[in-house]
């Protein structure tokens, strides 16, 4: 999954990039409202984590802009203005949840799961397709009940087939879902990832639609 985060404090925005990307998260950091009108116009983004005191750009301002503009992706405020009049405002201009600097860190990975639970639709924590589950909050995978041990990467491209079964997504679009702007990308990687996913889950798990991309097929 592949998050923005504005964050103009250098060592917030460090530790929570960092503290994510350990977390399996794909994490593009920028610092000033301008820059994060800019990075949300990529289109490659899922969640935005949006502080609201920004240079050049009130994190306000850019909230309700995208919300008039028809921007649909889950926004996380995290934000130090902790007065209920704040948080009004936050929600008000289209906030979908509203965290107070200083925060556990546990508790803001908690938040972005539950957003992207409520984004797919789904209200069990848990992805599961016929006899495959993976957990994304302990980061666990069970294939017909046996866990099966994945690396990092491995289940995020899973994570991301999973989301929507049966919908294929090409090489860039995974290569998007896993990656940030200053990872460095080699050319098989997806190719390499799929390979060691269909020998971990069985060949019939991960289907190669010619001239497309990847996708799972769904199972009862």
């Amino acid at each position: 999954m592949r998050l923005l985060l504005v964050e103009d404090d250098p060592m917030i925005g460090a530790s929570v990039q960092s503290g994510l990307r350990q977390e399996g998260y794909s994490v593009d950091w920028v610092r000033d409202g301008a820059a994060a009108e800019l990075a949300l116009a990529s289109g490659v983004h899922e969640l935005v984590l949006l502080d609201l005191g920004l240079p050049r750009k009130t994190g306000l301002d850019l909230l309700a802009g995208w919300r008039r503009n028809g921007l649909v992706l889950p926004v996380l405020v995290i934000t130090a203005r902790d007065s209920v009049a704040d948080r009004v405002k936050g929600l008000d201009a289209g906030a979908d949840d509203y965290l107070v600097k200083p925060f556990s860190f546990d508790e803001l990975v908690a938040r972005i799961r539950a957003l992207m639970r409520r984004q797919a639709g789904r209200a069990s924590p848990l992805m599961e397709n016929g006899p495959l589950t993976l957990n994304p909050a302990t980061h666990e995978v069970f294939l017909d009940g046996s866990p099966v041990y994945l690396s990092g990467r491995e289940f995020a491209l899973l994570q991301a087939l999973l989301e929507q079964p049966r919908v294929p997504l090409s090489r860039a679009q995974l290569e998007e879902r896993i990656y940030g702007w200053d990872e460095e990308v080699e050319s098989n990687t997806v190719e390499v990832y799929i390979h060691s996913l269909r020998r971990k889950l069985g060949a019939g798990w991960i289907r190669n639609v010619r001239g497309v991309g990847y996708t799972v097929p769904e199972r009862a």
